[in-house]
Protein backbone atom coordinates (compact mmCIF):
# COMPACT_ATOMS: atom_id res chain seq x y z
CA UNK A 1 0.00 0.00 0.00
CA UNK A 2 1.51 3.36 -0.93
CA UNK A 3 2.41 5.62 1.98
CA UNK A 4 0.43 8.83 2.23
CA UNK A 5 2.46 11.93 1.66
CA UNK A 6 3.32 13.78 4.89
CA UNK A 7 1.74 17.20 4.91
CA UNK A 8 3.62 20.20 6.22
CA UNK A 9 1.02 20.72 8.94
CA UNK A 10 1.67 17.21 10.31
CA UNK A 11 5.31 17.94 11.20
CA UNK A 12 6.05 19.16 14.72
CA UNK A 13 7.83 22.50 14.53
CA UNK A 14 11.50 22.56 15.44
CA UNK A 15 12.15 24.36 18.75
CA UNK A 16 13.59 27.78 18.14
CA UNK A 17 17.34 27.78 18.56
CA UNK A 18 19.11 30.78 20.04
CA UNK A 19 22.85 31.44 19.94
CA UNK A 20 24.77 30.88 23.18
CA UNK A 21 25.83 34.28 24.59
CA UNK A 22 29.53 35.03 24.84
CA UNK A 23 31.15 34.17 28.17
CA UNK A 24 28.59 31.44 28.91
CA UNK A 25 28.86 27.66 29.27
CA UNK A 26 26.06 25.51 27.82
CA UNK A 27 25.82 22.49 30.16
CA UNK A 28 23.68 19.36 30.19
CA UNK A 29 21.20 18.55 32.97
CA UNK A 30 22.24 15.29 34.66
CA UNK A 31 19.51 14.88 37.27
CA UNK A 32 16.43 16.60 38.69
CA UNK A 33 14.70 15.92 42.02
CA UNK A 34 11.47 17.57 43.13
CA UNK A 35 11.43 17.65 46.93
CA UNK A 36 8.09 19.44 47.39
CA UNK A 37 5.72 21.45 45.21
CA UNK A 38 7.89 24.48 46.02
CA UNK A 39 11.44 23.11 46.05
CA UNK A 40 13.65 21.13 43.69
CA UNK A 41 17.32 20.41 43.08
CA UNK A 42 19.20 19.57 39.92
CA UNK A 43 22.73 18.91 38.72
CA UNK A 44 24.50 19.78 35.49
CA UNK A 45 27.77 18.85 33.85
CA UNK A 46 30.82 20.82 34.95
CA UNK A 47 33.07 22.49 32.38
CA UNK A 48 36.70 21.44 32.74
CA UNK A 49 37.76 25.08 32.97
CA UNK A 50 35.21 26.08 35.65
CA UNK A 51 36.73 26.83 39.06
CA UNK A 52 34.97 27.97 42.21
CA UNK A 53 35.35 27.99 45.97
CA UNK A 54 32.82 26.07 48.05
CA UNK A 55 30.08 28.51 49.10
CA UNK A 56 30.19 30.71 46.00
CA UNK A 57 27.36 31.41 43.56
CA UNK A 58 27.13 31.66 39.79
CA UNK A 59 24.66 33.14 37.30
CA UNK A 60 22.56 30.58 35.43
CA UNK A 61 19.83 30.78 32.79
CA UNK A 62 18.11 28.87 30.00
CA UNK A 63 18.61 29.00 26.21
CA UNK A 64 14.96 29.96 25.67
CA UNK A 65 15.34 33.53 24.40
CA UNK A 66 17.63 35.70 22.32
CA UNK A 67 18.49 37.50 25.59
CA UNK A 68 18.11 34.82 28.28
CA UNK A 69 17.30 35.70 31.88
CA UNK A 70 20.12 34.95 34.33
CA UNK A 71 19.80 34.69 38.11
CA UNK A 72 22.31 34.09 40.90
CA UNK A 73 22.29 30.56 42.31
CA UNK A 74 24.52 29.30 45.11
CA UNK A 75 26.40 26.16 44.11
CA UNK A 76 25.33 23.30 46.38
CA UNK A 77 28.08 20.89 45.36
CA UNK A 78 31.61 21.13 46.81
CA UNK A 79 34.51 22.54 44.82
CA UNK A 80 35.95 19.07 44.17
CA UNK A 81 32.80 17.58 42.61
CA UNK A 82 32.62 16.65 38.93
CA UNK A 83 29.04 17.96 38.65
CA UNK A 84 27.43 21.28 39.61
CA UNK A 85 24.38 21.03 41.88
CA UNK A 86 21.76 23.70 42.58
CA UNK A 87 18.80 23.91 44.97
CA UNK A 88 15.91 26.11 43.90
CA UNK A 89 12.50 27.39 44.84
CA UNK A 90 9.67 27.21 42.30
CA UNK A 91 8.20 30.61 41.52
CA UNK A 92 5.13 30.21 39.26
CA UNK A 93 5.65 33.54 37.51
CA UNK A 94 9.38 33.93 38.10
CA UNK A 95 11.21 35.12 34.97
CA UNK A 96 13.57 32.14 35.25
CA UNK A 97 12.15 29.61 37.70
CA UNK A 98 8.79 29.26 35.94
CA UNK A 99 10.78 27.58 33.15
CA UNK A 100 13.68 26.15 35.16
CA UNK A 101 11.38 24.00 37.32
CA UNK A 102 10.39 22.07 34.16
CA UNK A 103 13.88 20.99 33.10
CA UNK A 104 14.63 17.31 32.60
CA UNK A 105 17.85 15.29 32.22
CA UNK A 106 19.37 16.00 28.84
CA UNK A 107 18.16 19.62 28.70
CA UNK A 108 20.59 22.54 28.50
CA UNK A 109 21.28 25.08 31.25
CA UNK A 110 23.42 28.15 30.66
CA UNK A 111 26.04 29.11 33.23
CA UNK A 112 28.30 32.14 33.26
CA UNK A 113 32.00 31.43 33.52
CA UNK A 114 32.81 33.20 36.80
CA UNK A 115 31.69 32.25 40.30
CA UNK A 116 31.82 34.70 43.19
CA UNK A 117 30.41 35.30 46.67
CA UNK A 118 31.18 36.07 50.28
CA UNK A 119 30.12 32.77 51.93
CA UNK A 120 33.62 31.35 51.65
CA UNK A 121 36.08 30.11 54.22
CA UNK A 122 38.65 32.67 53.10
CA UNK A 123 36.44 35.44 54.51
CA UNK A 124 36.51 34.02 58.05
CA UNK A 125 39.34 33.84 60.54
CA UNK A 126 39.86 30.44 62.21
CA UNK A 127 37.92 29.61 65.36
CA UNK A 128 36.57 26.66 67.29
CA UNK A 129 32.98 26.62 66.01
CA UNK A 130 31.27 27.59 62.74
CA UNK A 131 27.55 28.36 62.64
CA UNK A 132 25.78 28.04 59.28
CA UNK A 133 22.45 29.87 59.60
CA UNK A 134 20.04 29.02 56.76
CA UNK A 135 16.43 29.51 55.80
CA UNK A 136 14.79 27.93 52.75
CA UNK A 137 17.09 27.49 49.76
CA UNK A 138 19.73 29.48 51.65
CA UNK A 139 21.03 26.09 52.75
CA UNK A 140 22.55 25.53 49.29
CA UNK A 141 26.00 27.09 49.89
CA UNK A 142 26.24 25.21 53.18
CA UNK A 143 25.60 21.96 51.31
CA UNK A 144 28.78 22.82 49.44
CA UNK A 145 30.81 23.82 52.49
CA UNK A 146 29.74 20.83 54.61
CA UNK A 147 31.26 18.54 51.96
CA UNK A 148 34.56 20.43 51.74
CA UNK A 149 37.47 19.02 53.80
CA UNK A 150 38.81 22.56 54.37
CA UNK A 151 35.81 23.33 56.57
CA UNK A 152 36.98 20.72 59.06
CA UNK A 153 40.57 21.89 58.85
CA UNK A 154 39.56 25.39 60.03
CA UNK A 155 36.86 24.48 62.58
CA UNK A 156 36.49 21.83 65.27
CA UNK A 157 32.70 21.92 65.21
CA UNK A 158 30.08 22.93 62.65
CA UNK A 159 26.49 23.86 63.52
CA UNK A 160 23.96 23.90 60.68
CA UNK A 161 20.57 25.49 61.34
CA UNK A 162 17.82 24.98 58.79
CA UNK A 163 14.52 26.86 59.17
CA UNK A 164 11.62 26.35 56.73
CA UNK A 165 7.89 26.88 56.74
CA UNK A 166 6.83 23.22 56.72
CA UNK A 167 8.32 19.89 57.77
CA UNK A 168 8.49 18.62 54.18
CA UNK A 169 10.73 21.56 53.25
CA UNK A 170 13.37 20.31 55.69
CA UNK A 171 13.92 17.16 53.60
CA UNK A 172 16.86 18.51 51.59
CA UNK A 173 18.77 19.52 54.72
CA UNK A 174 17.87 16.30 56.53
CA UNK A 175 19.17 14.24 53.63
CA UNK A 176 22.31 16.35 53.36
CA UNK A 177 23.29 15.82 57.00
CA UNK A 178 22.47 12.10 56.88
CA UNK A 179 24.66 11.66 53.80
CA UNK A 180 27.78 13.11 55.40
CA UNK A 181 28.63 9.92 57.26
CA UNK A 182 28.64 7.96 53.99
CA UNK A 183 30.62 10.54 52.02
CA UNK A 184 33.87 8.83 50.94
CA UNK A 185 35.88 12.06 51.08
CA UNK A 186 34.70 13.84 54.23
CA UNK A 187 32.86 11.14 56.19
CA UNK A 188 35.70 10.67 58.67
CA UNK A 189 36.27 14.43 59.00
CA UNK A 190 32.60 15.19 59.71
CA UNK A 191 31.98 12.32 62.13
CA UNK A 192 30.85 13.71 65.48
CA UNK A 193 31.61 17.29 64.45
CA UNK A 194 28.41 18.41 62.69
CA UNK A 195 25.43 19.54 64.81
CA UNK A 196 22.09 20.01 63.06
CA UNK A 197 19.21 22.13 64.35
CA UNK A 198 16.08 22.14 62.14
CA UNK A 199 12.95 24.18 62.84
CA UNK A 200 9.69 25.17 61.19
CA UNK A 201 7.73 28.41 61.30
CA UNK A 202 4.23 27.34 60.16
CA UNK A 203 3.68 23.62 60.54
CA UNK A 204 4.08 22.07 63.96
CA UNK A 205 7.31 20.09 64.42
CA UNK A 206 9.64 19.04 67.24
CA UNK A 207 11.14 22.54 67.10
CA UNK A 208 9.17 25.57 65.93
CA UNK A 209 10.06 29.24 65.63
CA UNK A 210 12.11 31.63 63.55
CA UNK A 211 15.85 31.19 63.94
CA UNK A 212 16.06 34.77 65.23
CA UNK A 213 13.65 33.85 68.04
CA UNK A 214 15.65 30.75 68.88
CA UNK A 215 18.82 32.84 69.09
CA UNK A 216 17.28 35.69 71.09
CA UNK A 217 15.57 33.38 73.58
CA UNK A 218 18.69 31.28 74.00
CA UNK A 219 16.82 28.15 72.89
CA UNK A 220 19.37 27.47 70.13
CA UNK A 221 22.27 27.48 72.56
CA UNK A 222 20.33 25.45 75.14
CA UNK A 223 19.73 22.80 72.49
CA UNK A 224 23.41 22.71 71.63
CA UNK A 225 24.66 23.03 75.19
CA UNK A 226 26.86 25.98 74.23
CA UNK A 227 27.25 29.58 75.32
CA UNK A 228 25.79 32.38 73.13
CA UNK A 229 27.80 33.75 70.20
CA UNK A 230 31.32 34.70 71.27
CA UNK A 231 33.88 36.27 68.91
CA UNK A 232 36.62 34.37 70.73
CA UNK A 233 35.24 30.99 69.70
CA UNK A 234 32.50 31.38 67.08
CA UNK A 235 32.18 32.27 63.41
CA UNK A 236 28.85 32.67 61.59
CA UNK A 237 27.69 32.36 57.98
CA UNK A 238 24.18 33.61 57.13
CA UNK A 239 22.12 32.86 54.00
CA UNK A 240 18.38 33.04 53.40
CA UNK A 241 15.62 35.62 53.26
CA UNK A 242 16.39 39.32 53.37
CA UNK A 243 14.59 39.75 56.70
CA UNK A 244 16.42 36.85 58.31
CA UNK A 245 19.81 38.07 57.13
CA UNK A 246 19.11 41.54 58.50
CA UNK A 247 17.90 40.27 61.86
CA UNK A 248 20.60 37.64 62.45
CA UNK A 249 23.27 40.08 61.33
CA UNK A 250 22.09 42.51 64.01
CA UNK A 251 22.20 39.75 66.61
CA UNK A 252 25.75 38.63 65.81
CA UNK A 253 26.97 42.22 65.68
CA UNK A 254 25.38 42.84 69.08
CA UNK A 255 27.38 39.84 70.33
CA UNK A 256 30.59 41.55 69.20
CA UNK A 257 31.26 39.72 65.95
CA UNK A 258 32.62 41.74 63.03
CA UNK A 259 31.87 41.16 59.36
CA UNK A 260 34.61 39.61 57.26
CA UNK A 261 35.51 39.69 53.58
CA UNK A 262 37.91 38.02 51.17
CA UNK A 263 40.45 40.80 51.74
CA UNK A 264 39.88 41.13 55.49
CA UNK A 265 38.71 37.91 57.18
CA UNK A 266 36.41 38.42 60.15
CA UNK A 267 33.86 36.75 62.42
CA UNK A 268 30.77 36.51 60.19
CA UNK A 269 29.68 36.77 56.56
CA UNK A 270 26.33 37.09 54.75
CA UNK A 271 25.16 36.36 51.21
CA UNK A 272 22.59 38.28 49.20
CA UNK A 273 22.30 36.16 46.07
CA UNK A 274 18.65 35.41 45.44
CA UNK A 275 16.70 33.58 42.73
CA UNK A 276 13.38 34.47 41.15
Amino acid sequence: MPTAALRKDDVAPEPERFPIPAGVHAETVLSVEHHTDRLFSFSITRPQSFRFRSGEFVMIGLPNAAKPVFRAYSIASPAWDDAIEFYSIKVPDGPLTQHLQRIQPGDTVLMRQKATGTLVLDALSPARRLYMIATGTGIAPFASLLRDPETYEKFDEVVLTNTCRDVAELAYGDGLVESLAEDPLIGTFAAGRVRYVASTTREASPRTGRITTLIESGALFDTLGTAPFDPATDRVMICGSIDMIRDVRALVEAAGLTEGSNSAPGDFVVERAFVG
